[in-house]
This record gives C-alpha cells, sequence and structure tokens, in this order.
C-alpha cells in the first residue's frame, strides 16, 4: 500500500486537471526460459525485494523497479549515495540473494523545480500537466511537489493568478491539482513548442518499450523509451512509488509536464536525473492514477 500525504479541498464546483497546454509492476515476468539464460525470480520474490528495500534501504538519491526482462529489481543510486549509505544499500542487496542488483547513476536525483517562463507558484516554475473537467469546473494537473494546497498560479511571476491548487499529493504520489479561476473552456492539447499542437483525448496506462513524448517549459518536447515501471524513487524530501521510468531527458521547470503517446496521456514529470545536454532519464506520475484521485477526466 502506498503511504501518501495528500492535502485537497472540495472546490466550489468540478475540479480538472492537465496538459503542458497552451495556457498553457512488475509486469508478469516470462514463466520460462529458452536457452541457458537464469530463471527470473517469480513475482512473490520480488515484491518482497521491493519491501525489504523499501524498509531498509530507503535513502535519498536511489530508486527500484523491476525489470521483467532480466526477472531481478534493478536497484539505482546517484552521485551522492557514498560512505556508510552505499555500504547500508550494497549490503541490502547482497542480500537480496539474486533477486537484485545495483547500478550507478551520474548526476543527482531531484524533483524538478525552477523559475521562468511556464507556470508559476510561490515555489518557482512548473509546467501545465493535463487540461481536465469535474463537474463542470477546469483545472489542470502538474507535480505535486510544485505547490501546496491553496497556492496561486499565474502565467509570469507577478501575473494575475489564473487558478488556485485545490489538491497536493507529495511525497507518497507526486501530483497536484489546479482549478482555475474562471468558467471558460480550455483546449485538451499538449503545446509542441512552434510545431503546432497534439490533441489530447483519452488517458492511458504506459507499457515497457513504449515510444513516448514529453512537453516541458524548459526542455520543450523530447522523446525516448519508457524502461520501468512501478518505479520508487527516494527523493531529499522523501519517496515517490509506483512511477514510470523513461529515457527522456528534463530538467528544472518541466515539472508537472506531460508525458503522452499520440493522443493519450500518460503521465507528470515527477524528477530525475540528468539533462538534455548529456541525456537523462526522467520519471513520471501515471495520470490515471491522478485523474482517479481527483475525480477528473481529460479535456
Amino acid at each position: 500500500m502506498k503511504h501518501r500525504r495528500m492535502s485537497r479541498r472540495r472546490p466550489a464546483g468540478p475540479l480538472a486537471a492537465g496538459a503542458a497546454v497552451v495556457l498553457g509492476l512488475a509486469l508478469p515476468l516470462a514463466l520460462a526460459t529458452t536457452g541457458a539464460g537464469p530463471m527470473p525470480h517469480p513475482n512473490a520474490e520480488l515484491a518482497e525485494a521491493r519491501r525489504t528495500l523499501a524498509e531498509r534501504a530507503a535513502v535519498p538519491g536511489t530508486s527500484w523497479s523491476v525489470d521483467p526482462r532480466i526477472g531481478k529489481v534493478v536497484v539505482t543510486a546517484d552521485r551522492t549515495v557514498g560512505g556508510e549509505r552505499l555500504a547500508r544499500l550494497e549490503r541490502v542487496v547482497a542480500g537480496l540473494g539474486g533477486r537484485a542488483v545495483l547500478r550507478r547513476t551520474p548526476g543527482e536525483f531531484t524533483a524538478f523545480l525552477a523559475g521562468g517562463d511556464g507556470v508559476h507558484s510561490g515555489a518557482g516554475r512548473c509546467s501545465v500537466g493535463f487540461n481536465v473537467t469535474a463537474g463542470g469546473r477546469s483545472g489542470f494537473l502538474t507535480a505535486g511537489h510544485c505547490g501546496r494546497r491553496g497556492s496561486a498560479w499565474s502565467p509570469r511571476p507577478g501575473s494575475a493568478p489564473v487558478g488556485v491548487m485545490t489538491v497536493s499529493g507529495f511525497p507518497g504520489d507526486d501530483f497536484g491539482l489546479v482549478t482555475y479561476a474562471d468558467r471558460g473552456e480550455r483546449p485538451s492539447a499538449v503545446t509542441l513548442h512552434g510545431r503546432g499542437v497534439q490533441p489530447i483525448a483519452r488517458a492511458g496506462e504506459a507499457a515497457l518499450g513504449q515510444r513516448v513524448r514529453s512537453s516541458g517549459a524548459t526542455s520543450g518536447v523530447r522523446e525516448g523509451v519508457v524502461t520501468g515501471l512501478g518505479e520508487t524513487v527516494n527523493y531529499p524530501q522523501g519517496s515517490v512509488s509506483g512511477l514510470i521510468k523513461t529515457s527522456i531527458c528534463a530538467g528544472p521547470g518541466d515539472s508537472g509536464g506531460p508525458l503522452f503517446a499520440g493522443d493519450t496521456a500518460l503521465g507528470l514529470v515527477s524528477g530525475g536525473v540528468g539533462d538534455c545536454s548529456s541525456g537523462g532519464t526522467t520519471f513520471f506520475q501515471p495520470v490515471t492514477e491522478a485523474l482517479r484521485e481527483v475525480g477528473a477526466r481529460i479535456g
């Protein structure tokens, strides 16, 4: 069960969630292998390994998820994990008896947030995710770490607010709902930053190996592949689980921006490591869970 910290207030009308808009688990493992390769570990063993990691090795700068291609839990540690924390992580992974493998990544896992263009709260700049409708009111989804319940949001620093964050879930999850101040309709579309827009018609679940795109105020439109599902990421501010792991690059200011494939909404930028000059890994909050939690629909 996920432990989530969420604050929410029932708005006067329907909630909405949202597209870097124009404003803006383990998967079932194969039961057998051919050739001389090792047999994958059963799902129950891998689930137990994940629980052990959560209880004994949830240190900031780490993440893990099941890789069904090798039948193991892949544990990743960023450059900040060293000394006794690294030694503890190595001991826990070794104690899992081959059910997990430890890898290192350069850079540092961060929940992206910065100042600049895009959508602003008192905490800095983020990106709009997907516009949504709930009970006749419009709003947009973004990352929960971008603001607190009651925070005002505007297109530019110092400009008039366009809405207020009415739901904020972070850590545990990473999504927030900003309800627009007016009752006007908003486009169900993602901006392609100078190349038109991508209409968004539905929400769906990401699949391992799926080719996907993201759109953010800092990095623009980026493409990549889904490399993991059900990822747990341990940020300095707390752990977030159930995330989509991708090969897409992102940076500060992209938080909350959309992950999509064609006209299907998939996720919201949570955080990651690296940047678009050197490449990186970005994690996304599944949009289906965010929509379910706030009682909203795309559009």
